[in-house]
């Protein structure tokens, strides 16, 4: 049949770790990077006799949760035993949520460009549910803090008894693509309203995708197989292109695929099965009798919504609507809430710079020529420097102030936008943060004494007779040339606009 005869069916379970200073049913913290069993109390340990005990912090960021998706907040829901037995689970249960949720449907929306025509989508959710992680596995040689010897395993129980939020969605996403846009939607906006800080590395954000294949056309769901602890988008995306291409070719091939939890091996780019997918009456599923029903008042939810900041569809709209940004900057700026706070902020800080220095008004068509130079600068070299130094806006170096001083240069004319970008350079990489002082430095104002202009241009076009010749003739890349040349008699310190300007001018 071959793989365009099939259909992928996707859904994701993602747990992300709530950034709580302390654990969801005990005192001891969650700081990651801790030695082995430093951070593990009596109620993480299950010592005989210890109770636990909810952490509001951890509701309230479940609560946010499901504003921002608009689900349906449980006024009741009940904590529940899932029983099953790892090493890395002292208890020999966990504590999770079943049948009552504390967050039920919600969507999300992503867009995707399967031909690059960029589509909307909305994903919906099932529910969103609190629960403790489990300890950690660590063999042979694992982290600096421990070195076990060869064929060794250990239990780390630092992170047992770290809150979690799982997020369950429908499996309404048809390729890894869109599983993958999926995924970064919402790693954005648990960053976004401040539940969680993503660090995938460090485990606080990992996904298992549940990949199903069916004939094009048919509605009936095909068997799963379920892929545990992706903790990056690449490997997200590549593990469920294998998987999905593995079960095509094994029905094809006339086998049956059989339910069960695979891990995903990197280095191979192979899926493997690890066992056979629990139900979940396998898990035992039974209220907690140490943990009263979780009641969650209107006024509590009044609360939490009083304290939310603009969500990332309302921000890109009001963009568009205040800033007069194009569709694609306000959807590039409102990526994450880093981005888009930082636009606001480098926009007012010139603004406010531009009224002073250059006597501009607040009027409509200033702010937006102001905006799309702010979104220009993030969108161009603050995101090629972020992604090439793997950084979060939040950790850059320039301020949005600074950024602002040196774009102010480039409105009144000091620099070209060229030199701006080595100012940049320099600014980032520790040489100063006085963009005026690096511009004095580097001798980088920008020419616009018109009479010294019209002497390097009378120069230019007397060295140049062949290309004033051509484009007098109609050849207007002839034109370009002699800019250039121009330019790089003024060493790049031209005023581009007057050098244009004067050229015509001299040419006739």
């Amino acid at each position: 049949m071959g793989i365009a005869n099939w259909e992928i069916v996707i859904g994701l379970e993602t747990h992300a770790q709530l950034n709580t200073a302390s654990k969801i049913f005990s005192g001891a913290s969650t700081a990651f990077g801790a030695a082995p069993n430093t951070q593990a109390c009596a109620v993480d340990i299950a010592l005989p006799g210890v109770l636990p005990v909810l952490n509001r912090g951890a509701v309230e960021r479940a609560i946010r949760f499901g504003l921002a998706v608009g689900g349906t907040i449980a006024p009741r829901s009940v904590f529940a035993r899932k029983n099953y037995f790892y090493p890395d689970l002292p208890k020999g249960y966990q504590i999770s949520q079943y049948e009552l949720p504390v967050v039920s449907g919600g969507s999300l929306t992503i867009r995707v460009s399967p031909d690059g025509t960029a589509t909307e989508k909305h994903v919906r959710l099932t529910r969103a549910h609190l629960e403790e992680d489990a300890g950690k596995s660590l063999h042979e040689l694992n982290g600096s803090h421990v070195v076990l010897g060869h064929g060794k395993s250990g239990i780390d129980l630092n992170r047992a008894g770290t809150p979690l939020l799982e997020i369950v969605s429908e499996p309404d996403m048809r390729s890894a693509e869109e599983a993958v846009a999926y995924a970064k939607a919402l790693h954005a906006l648990v960053r976004w309203i401040d539940i969680c800080d993503g660090n995938m590395q460090e485990g606080s954000f990992r996904c298992d995708a549940n990949v199903s294949v069916r004939p094009k056309g048919s509605d009936k769901l095909g068997t799963r197989r379920e892929i545990k602890n992706l903790n990056s988008f690449r490997f997200l995306q590549q593990a469920i292109e294998y998987e999905a291409r593995w079960q095509i070719e094994t029905l094809e091939d006339g086998g049956r695929i059989i339910q069960s939890t695979v891990l995903f091996d990197p280095a191979t780019g192979e899926t493997r099965a690890m066992r056979s997918k629990e139900e979940a009456h396998d898990y035992r599923y039974f209220p907690d009798p140490d943990l009263l029903p979780l009641v969650i008042s209107p006024a509590w939810i009044d609360e939490v919504k009083a304290g939310m900041p603009e969500l990332p569809e309302d921000m890109r709209l009001r963009f568009i609507k205040d800033y007069r940004l194009p569709e694609y900057d306000s959807l590039v700026l409102t990526s994450s809430k880093g981005m888009a706070d930082y636009f606001e902020d480098a926009t007012r800080s010139t603004m406010a710079m531009a009224k002073t220095v250059l006597g501009m008004g607040g009027q409509e068509p200033v702010l937006s020529g102001v905006a799309k130079l702010v979104s220009n600068w993030l969108m161009g070299e603050m995101s090629a420097v972020l992604k090439d130094r793997e950084m979060f806006i939040e950790q850059s170096p320039v301020s949005p102030a600074q950024l602002a001083r040196l774009l102010i240069r480039i409105l009144d004319q000091t620099i070209n936008n060229k030199a701006a970008k080595d100012v940049f350079s320099s600014m980032w990489n520790g040489e100063g943060l006085d963009p005026d002082a690096l511009i004095e430095t580097k001798g980088l104002k920008q020419i616009s004494d018109t009479g010294a202009l019209e002497k390097i241009i009378e120069e230019v076009l007397a060295a140049n007779p062949r290309s004033v010749e051509e484009f007098r003739a109609g050849k207007e890349k002839a034109f370009n040339a002699l800019v250039g040349q121009a330019m790089k008699a003024t060493k790049g310190k031209g005023n581009p606009q007057q050098v244009n300007e004067l050229l015509r001018r001299k040419l006739g």
